[in-house]
């Protein structure tokens, strides 16, 4: 679940606020699929505003559980090999 690249981005793109599929700067059909991914999984949850949805980490554990493994990463790796999202 967690080991796609796309998917771990769209997490850390979500930490700090909710945003739209047009303002996450990927394809609409590569972001929409991964978004379901991970809202079957419950760790985003989505609202309609108007035509606009948009998406949000699901709740504090989510937040919690993106924010270990950015420090852990950040901590036991030389960051070389991992893609930088923020």
């Amino acid at each position: 679940m967690l080991a796609d690249p796309t998917r771990i981005r769209l997490l850390l793109l979500l930490f700090d606020r909710e945003l739209c599929v047009g303002e996450l700067g990927m394809t609409q059909s590569a972001v929409s699929h991964q978004l379901r991914i991970l809202k079957v999984k419950k760790l985003v949850k989505s609202r309609r505003e108007g035509k606009q949805i948009y998406y949000a980490l699901a709740d504090e554990h989510v937040r919690e559980l993106v924010a270990t493994g950015y420090e852990h990463i950040q901590e036991n790796e030389n960051l070389h090999n991992f893609p930088t999202f923020l």
